[in-house]
């Protein structure tokens, strides 16, 4: 079998040596009888080589810009192709004004070929730079986006959606606007929800319960976005996303949030939000806690709050087990959370 694929190779690259030859050998001998009928040879006699030599030269470039057409999007093929064409054709309708140099050939075709490359060059650049933005215009005049309403967009990645709690909030009615959830997100949650590994099936299937759990709430509007950024990265399509759509990505995801932060996009992360929700405890306050295991410091306890806030006990390694009461020294606040530090109460 591998034998067989390089043979196929084999044989591609042969033809298309063949095809590149047969190219080159129209272009020389077409330059060569090209000037050799419009040429005066009797008084240059060397101008049949001459064209054969510009043919040679147009040949590398048809090459050149087969190359790079095979690089380049679709997209950008069509549009700097269609900009050529009318670039083009704006040339030659520029020329209708030297047509009384029709006499002296020679200077009316180098007038062409001097419009033709200019205003070729131009339809070119701006048709294969400018595909994106014209296709979008002509998508939106022809097929109106459901987001053209005037209301927020929020784009949801996969690690929110997995996590749940977006749901909770878009019930309470704290998201006004559109939930847009990318089709890329969409392919992300089935790829791992049909996973071999049965703890990324079920974060999978619990994120697409998610989606169908938000879809159906009656006050929230729910778009699954076809578009695509040509990124490979799912995080970079999603800041893209969000810088085209004006958006703003909701997430609980560190390092997406800084990335599009640096990137000018808006982020919401729900830690965040679930770190401003915490009750404020002051040093001083006394807590009933249970310690539940030892801490990293010899000697300490670690105990939780309610909503899962560790509480770091001085000297309550003796007391794991018990529900003890205690003062509140210290109070530490990170990216990730907050840390409480504490010492028994008369102890």
């Amino acid at each position: 079998m591998i034998l067989t694929r390089k043979a196929m190779k084999g044989g591609e690259r042969v033809n298309q040596l063949i095809l590149k030859a047969i190219l080159i050998l129209i272009c020389l001998i077409g330059g060569y009888i090209i000037s050799d009928h419009i040429g005066n040879t009797e008084e240059i006699p060397w101008t049949p080589y001459l064209g054969a030599f510009l043919g040679l030269i147009l040949s590398v470039i048809i090459l050149e810009v087969e190359k790079q057409i095979k690089k380049a999007p679709l997209r950008r093929s069509l549009g700097g192709v269609t900009g050529l064409v009318l670039g083009l054709v704006v040339a030659r309708l520029l020329m209708f004004p030297f047509d009384f140099f029709r006499n002296d050939v020679f200077l009316h075709y180098l007038i062409l070929v001097f419009l033709s490359g200019i205003f070729g060059y131009l339809g070119l650049t701006l048709g294969s730079n400018k595909a994106e933005g014209i296709g979008k215009l002509a998508n939106s005049a022809l097929f109106p986006s459901p987001l053209s309403k005037n209301l927020s967009r929020y784009l949801l990645d996969t690690s929110v959606i997995i996590d749940g709690r977006i749901a909770d909030i878009c019930e309470t009615g704290f998201v006004e606007g559109t939930l847009i959830i990318p089709q890329f997100i969409l392919q992300e949650l089935h790829h791992i929800a049909d996973s071999s590994d049965s703890l990324k099936k079920i974060r999978g299937r619990r994120g697409l319960d998610v989606i169908e759990k938000i879809q159906k709430q009656k006050d929230q509007e729910v778009i699954i976005l076809d578009q695509n950024p040509p990124k490979d990265n799912v995080d970079a399509k999603l800041v893209d996303l969000a810088l085209e759509l004006n958006g703003t990505i909701i997430t609980n995801d560190f390092n997406l949030n800084k990335v599009a932060e640096l990137r000018g996009v808006k982020c919401l992360n729900l830690n965040k939000l679930a770190n401003a929700l915490k009750p404020a405890v002051l040093s001083g306050e006394v807590l009933t806690v249970q310690i539940i295991r030892e801490g990293k410091t010899p000697g300490q306890g670690i105990a939780y709050m309610d909503d899962g806030t560790m509480v770091v006990v001085e000297n309550a390694r003796r007391h794991i087990g018990k529900t003890i009461e205690v003062v509140v020294t210290s109070v530490l606040q990170t990216g990730t959370g907050r840390m409480i530090f504490t010492e028994i109460k008369n102890g």
